[in-house]
Formats: C-alpha cells, sequence, structure tokens
C-alpha cells in the first residue's frame, strides 16, 4: 500500500511548506524595486554610474552575508538568523525609503542600501540548512529545487508582475513602502506559521565553525576546479543583475514604457523557472557539463546579444523584444547543473565546495552593477552587452577544464 503524500511525491517537506510560502512572499517585497530602480534614481537626478555604484554597493554586502548565511545557521540556529536577516533588511528599507531617497541624499543611500543587502540571503540562504536538515536525503535534490523556484519566483517573477501594477497605482515610492509589509508578511508565515521543529541544535561553539568557513577559501587553492566552478557560477547571473541598471533606458528609447519593461522582466524569469526542471532533467541525459557549456555558455551569450539589438531590427516590436528576451531566460537555467556539479568535484569537503557555489550566486549582485559603471561612459551600452556576452563564451570555454573522469555524466 502505497501512503506517499502528495507533498512525498513532489519532494516538498509538508512540515515546511508554510516557511516555503514565506520565502517567496518576503522574496517578492525584496525583489519589488529590482526592474525599475535605477532608472528612477536617474530621473530624480542621479548619474548612472551613481546608480550602478549604488547597486554594486549593496551586491557586496549581499556577497557577504549570503557566504556567512550557513555558517551562522549553524552556529547560533536557523530561525535566529533568519529573525536577524529580517530585521537588517526593515533596518535597511525604511532607511532607504524613508530617508535616503526622498532626501536624495547619496552617502545616505548607499549605506542604507547597504544595510538592507544583509538582509535577504541571511533570511532566505539560512533556510537551505533547515531543508538540508528536515528533508530525506532521496528527496533533497527536489526540496532544494522547490527553494530556488520559490526564491527567483518571488525576486524576479512575481516582484516585478506586482511592482507594474502597483506604481500606477500607489506611485515609486509608496510601492517602495510595502516592501516591508510583504516581508513582515513572508516572515510570519516562515517563522510563526511554520512549527516545524529545527532537527539540528545551534552549535555553542563556533570556533569550528569559522574554521569550516576558510575552507571555503583554501579549497579554491587546494581543488582549482572547484575555483573554475565558482567563476562560472558568477558569469552565470552577472548578466541578470546588470540589465536592469542600463536596459530600462535603452529600451525607452525605443517606445518601451517602465510598466512594458517589467512585464517583459518578469516573463523572462517566468520561462527561466519552468526551463530551472527542464535542464535539470536535461543536464541528467546528455551531461552536466554539456549542458553548462552549450546551453548556458553559448546559449545565453548569443541571446543576451539578440535581446539587446531586438528593439533596433524589430523597430520597437513588444512581442519580437519579449521573445528574444524569454529566449535568454529559458537559457539561463542551462547553468542548474553546477549545482550538482560543483559538490562532485570534491571527495570530500563537499559543504565547502557548495560554500564557493554560494559565494558564486552572490557575487554578481555586484559584480554585474560595477561591469556597468565602469565601462557605460567609454563604450556605451552596446559595448557593455558585447561584455556580458563574452564573458558567457569565456564560461563556456572554462567549462571545458571541469572534468569528472569517474563520472559519465561529465564526458
Amino acid at each position: 500500500m502505497n501512503n506517499k503524500t502528495f507533498f512525498d511525491k513532489v519532494g516538498l517537506p509538508k512540515q515546511l511548506v508554510w516557511a516555503y510560502f514565506g520565502i517567496l512572499i518576503f522574496m517578492m517585497g525584496d525583489g519589488i524595486e529590482q526592474g525599475w530602480l535605477s532608472p528612477y534614481l536617474v530621473e530624480r537626478g542621479l548619474s548612472i554610474q551613481q546608480s550602478a555604484l549604488l547597486f554594486t554597493v549593496y551586491g557586496i554586502t549581499i556577497a557577504i552575508s549570503a557566504w556567512f548565511s550557513g555558517v551562522l545557521a549553524e552556529a547560533y540556529g536557523v530561525k535566529k538568523t533568519m529573525s536577524m536577516g529580517l530585521v537588517l533588511y526593515l533596518l535597511g528599507t525604511v532607511g532607504f525609503v524613508g530617508f535616503s531617497v526622498p532626501s536624495l541624499d547619496y552617502t545616505l543611500m548607499l549605506c542604507t542600501y547597504a544595510l538592507r543587502g544583509f538582509g535577504y540571503p541571511l533570511f532566505a540562504y539560512s533556510f537551505l540548512v533547515w531543508i538540508a536538515y528536515s528533508a530525506p536525503r532521496d528527496t533533497l535534490g527536489r526540496a532544494v529545487g522547490w527553494f530556488w523556484f520559490v526564491f527567483t519566483g518571488g525576486l524576479n517573477v512575481l516582484g516585478a508582475y506586482y511592482s507594474s501594477w502597483a506604481i500606477d497605482r500607489f506611485g515609486h515610492l509608496n510601492t517602495l513602502w510595502t516592501s516591508v509589509l510583504w516581508a513582515l508578511i513572508g516572515a510570519f508565515f516562515a517563522l510563526i506559521l511554520n512549527k516545524s521543529k529545527q532537527q539540528m541544535s545551534a552549535k555553542s561553539n563556533t570556533k569550528e565553525k569559522m574554521k569550516e568557513l576558510l575552507k571555503g577559501i583554501t579549497i579554491m587553492k587546494e581543488e582549482p576546479k572547484v575555483l573554475i566552478g565558482g567563476i562560472i557560477r558568477v558569469i552565470n547571473t552577472t548578466a541578470q543583475f546588470a540589465f536592469p541598471v542600463f536596459l530600462p533606458m535603452y529600451m525607452a528609447e525605443y517606445g518601451f514604457t517602465t510598466t512594458e519593461w517589467l512585464q517583459i522582466w518578469g516573463t523572462i524569469f517566468t520561462a527561466n523557472i519552468a526551463f530551472n526542471l527542464i535542464f535539470g532533467f536535461v543536464g541528467d541525459r546528455i551531461g552536466w557539463k554539456n549542458t553548462i557549456m552549450w546551453f548556458g555558455g553559448v546559449g545565453c551569450g548569443i541571446t543576451t546579444l539578440l535581446f539587446y539589438y531586438s528593439p533596433q531590427f524589430s523597430s520597437g516590436n513588444f512581442w519580437i523584444v519579449m521573445l528574444a528576451g524569454v529566449l535568454w531566460g529559458a537559457l539561463l537555467a542551462g547553468y542548474v547543473p553546477l549545482s550538482a556539479l560543483m559538490p562532485s568535484l570534491v571527495k570530500t569537503d563537499k559543504g565547502a565546495a557548495v560554500s564557493v557555489l554560494n559565494l558564486g550566486a552572490g557575487l554578481p549582485v555586484f559584480v554585474g552593477p560595477a561591469i556597468v559603471g565602469a565601462f557605460i561612459g567609454l563604450i556605451g551600452g552596446e559595448g557593455v552587452i558585447w561584455i556580458l556576452a563574452g564573458l558567457y563564451f569565456f564560461g563556456a570555454f572554462l567549462t571545458r577544464f571541469i572534468t569528472l573522469p569517474d563520472n559519465a555524466k561529465t564526458a
């Protein structure tokens, strides 16, 4: 007799369902401004370089927070770490929206937006530790897959669609204020309504955990293939965080409104979510390495150029630009097998390899805007696009050097 529930079949830990929903809502609040904040601040008087620097500093704090989220969860417990992330997020948001943006105090903007950046990695990424302790080993892959589904769905899909609706009704500043409401609702589901007990105890001795964190650095020297994998992970989403800094202004030159841009951006990541699942199966069938190299690297390099030039050759046709963007978003999922490949590069210290993967996930948040800030004044948006496309092709080349002789999936 089969006693498996629906949640068992789809690999979703039943005891954490409310927490997954909470992550979705929290990340929707965090993703509200992603697609339009840069052009809004430029319209208010900031230069595009200042906007790029703002997102760069924000990205640095995200990368640091992502790096520490796992070790803090192990040392102090997941709920305490998630609560810490919520408090930092709320403090940063109130300072940014309530004081620095209305007054256009750029120094205060840098400080408060950076503080906000510490928030979501501590809230969301530390939840991965809870999943790792709660999900059965044979369904852990699917349980983590569901995490990335709600994370991306909230940050890039619901956040974009909601803000495209809210800006017209509430205005830009009030829309930013609603992120506080969504963060609190998400935290209510994840931390209060979710009654699951943590199947781990907070460690009183954090010295060993700090050692493990350092191992995440030394392993890149001991295992160069892990370093290569980390570089490829940075390349994976660099364009994702570079595009919103300058593409909305570029699209506006061809008649696209902020609402239309946000609809395109939201649809791109709707496709990305679907193909995250598809490329998981493709990677198992044709090989993790081949999937990353051809679909991720080469595919994203070509579609990055296609997305940029589509408004030009289509005379600003909304649906053609949408299609080009969706193709890029779909092929961005070609990097999904990297999450399986990275831990497989080492026989021991798999946690350290995963920490390099997490660092690679955090770094693009500031690498993308930094590239825009450094080069757009010199070579314009077109030159920046060629740099981003070139990075994808370089990543495809690097993937050739990740070899696992004993793993047929990388042949």
